[in-house]
């Protein structure tokens, strides 16, 4: 098997966030195999050109990924690199996660011209979301609030807001800080308000399960506690939702070889939310994942799921 490789082509998407996480991992790559040519592929998905409708709506956020796996199977590029709340929880058997990379901060931000947090906000202030996660949430905490949805890369989401159309707009804080908007965070909400997207604010490298060697170039770039983490949140999230685009949270925190996991299932308007927590040793993320998913169950998590 080939050690170290000679070239290294990455798929991406071309909005701004997708660039930069392929920029990224192409200089961790150049760190690792200085001799080795890195490249980007960039690619327009289903996802970035369906923008006038909610993405539960369309196929969900698979529709992100199906290109760049395309260019993966006809071997035009070696991996992929996702934001790993976009990537379905069941891949198919071709294709394989095969690093998943350190962290940045996982949890939702309030972004405001006005407005300096949530509870700032008058009754009817409209808040734009592009997730029914936090939609529900939102509803749960602030029922006073105007929820709509709010489509488009980060720049169209910001512009949005700028020109007027929200009061205030909740986006994931790792997407801003990656891009040096971080000075647009007026806060960042807490998981307990705000429970995160199965892996959220986690980079992931996805590859062909018939390209052993590949898997072998990235495992350096794998950060094994991130990883823990985002495995147990993507089993609730498996086992819950499959592929379809629900009401559903999943965090895990890693320390001392033990995760610790929340979850919950919600109804989009916030009248009915299952919430449990659990924790475990990180050796096998997958089955805190279901234990945790037991828990939301005996809670009514399969009758909410039923009735959306």
């Amino acid at each position: 098997m080939n050690s170290t490789p000679d070239q290294i082509v990455i798929a991406t998407r071309e909005s701004r966030l997708a660039l930069w996480q392929a920029e990224h991992v192409r200089g961790l790559l150049r760190k690792l195999y200085p001799s080795c040519r890195v490249e980007l592929l960039g690619m327009t998905t289903r996802g970035d050109q369906i923008l006038d409708r909610p993405l539960a709506k369309v196929g969900g956020k698979g529709l992100f990924v199906k290109e760049l796996e395309t260019a993966l199977f006809d071997r035009s590029a070696d991996i992929a690199v996702h934001s790993m709340k976009d990537v379905p929880m069941q891949l198919a058997p071709e294709f394989a996660l095969v690093a998943i990379g350190p962290r940045e901060v996982p949890l939702d931000a309030f972004v405001s011209n006005k407005y300096a947090c949530l509870a700032d906000l008058p009754p009817g202030a409209v808040v734009g979301t592009s997730s029914l996660r936090r939609e529900a949430q939102l509803h749960a905490n602030y029922p006073y609030l105007a929820v709509t949805s709010l489509r488009g890369n980060l720049d169209t989401r910001l512009r949005k807001l700028d020109e007027g159309q929200y009061d205030a707009i909740i986006l994931a804080a790792a997407g801003l800080t990656r891009l040096g908007l971080g000075e647009r965070i007026r806060a960042v909400l807490p998981a307990e308000s705000s429970l995160p997207a199965a892996g959220q604010g986690a980079l992931g490298i996805e590859a062909l399960s018939a390209r052993p060697e590949v898997a072998a170039w990235m495992q350096p770039l794998n950060d094994a506690a991130t990883a823990a983490c985002v495995r147990a949140e993507r089993a609730v999230s498996r086992a819950l939702a499959g592929s379809c685009e629900v009401p559903l949270g999943a965090y895990a925190e890693f320390a001392a070889g033990q995760l610790m996991l929340r979850g919950l299932v919600a109804t989009p308007d916030g009248t009915r939310i299952a919430r449990a927590e659990k924790r475990g040793p990180a050796l096998d993320p997958e089955a805190l994942g279901l234990a945790l998913v037991a828990d939301l169950r005996a809670q009514g998590a399969d009758e909410i799921l039923a009735s959306l």
